[in-house]
């Protein structure tokens, strides 16, 4: 590892980090090598990733110290947070400012931050479009992101700013994934009307990253954006039916419905996925596809994906 450049990555357990890990990891004989912070270095995924050549070293977000101990020596990190943890935003900026203090601090010379949209800057507060939710977000796990890519300015550490796409992970870990309808047929309700969703998987987030940090300066200071296909439900849904072998149906509700099914984070979704469709133009354009193949050419389509992983989506 002493002559190769250590790229810290957050989340190494995740879907996200995880799958930069295994990148750089892929290119063993790269200019890089990979740090995996976790909470946890004993977890069952940690210890896979150190038998695979990680260097796993412990770090908490809530920690300022833990954070610029493992970010020593290093000279990328790949940050993010997990809002579905705790489901605060303020803890969310905490943390990001923790990383972007301890990044500057430890000299790191290229940070990406996975971030999304602050929908507010489309969708103000006091707009009655959509429920303003807990006091002053409107889709808070983007708008907390959003906000908090001021954080890593205001350190005066060197970012890429890398907007991800809905990843296709969550119709296996996420709920998302297609139940039996009355009738027994299955079904994916989503309210997204007829616009098309950028989605991604989370291995081809990973590799994009690894290319970014890979081509250096050349990101530095810009937001780029990323996504495996843009697809309407009902493609997904078509897609679904081909891979597992059974009819899947979409169904489109109304975002107010969605919002009132009553899961922990109804309401951000039903937000969020009513964002992706009221501004579908922008969310979209930010997300080339082509740019994205241009950074992980192996990327895969939704129906690749869902060949490799159909087996893991749970069918009731």
């Amino acid at each position: 590892m002493a002559d190769r450049k250590i790229i810290a990555v957050v989340g190494a357990t995740g879907a996200q980090g995880g799958g930069l890990v295994r990148a750089v990891l892929a290119g063993r004989r790269g200019e890089f090598a990979v740090r995996a912070l976790t909470r946890n270095p004993g977890s069952d995924k940690a210890r896979a990733l150190a038998s695979a050549g990680a260097e796993v070293v412990a770090a908490d977000l809530d920690d300022p110290a833990s954070l610029e101990r493992a970010f020593a020596g290093a000279h990328g990190a790949f940050c993010l947070t997990n809002f579905w943890e705790h489901f605060s935003v303020d803890r969310e900026l905490a943390q990001a400012g923790n990383m972007a203090r301890a990044a500057k601090s430890a000299g790191v010379r290229h940070v990406i931050w996975s971030t999304l949209e602050d929908t507010r800057k489309w969708v103000p507060l006091e707009s009655d479009r959509m429920p303003t939710l807990q006091g002053k977000y409107k889709v808070p796990h983007f708008d907390g992101k959003g906000e908090a890519e001021e954080k890593f300015r205001e350190a005066g550490v060197p970012t890429t700013f890398l907007l991800t796409a809905f990843y296709w992970e969550n119709f296996i870990f996420f709920g998302l994934g297609p139940k039996p309808g009355a009738d027994g047929v299955l079904e994916v309700t989503l309210p997204l009307g007829e616009a098309k969703l950028p989605g991604i998987a989370s291995e081809d987030i990973g590799k994009c990253a690894h290319a970014i940090f890979q081509r250096g300066e050349e990101f530095v200071g810009k937001k780029v954006g990323i996504a495996g296909e843009h697809l309407s439900g009902a493609e997904m849904a078509a897609a679904m039916s081909a891979a597992l072998g059974r009819k899947v149906r979409y169904v489109d509700v109304p975002p107010e419905v969605y919002r009132g099914y009553g899961f922990p984070g109804a309401g951000d979704l039903g937000n969020m996925f009513q964002f992706k469709r009221d501004f579908t133009d922008d969310f979209r354009r930010a997300r080339s596809v082509d740019f994205t193949r241009s950074l992980d050419p192996e990327l895969q389509s939704f129906s690749a994906w869902l060949e490799r992983n159909k087996g893991q989506i749970p069918v009731e």
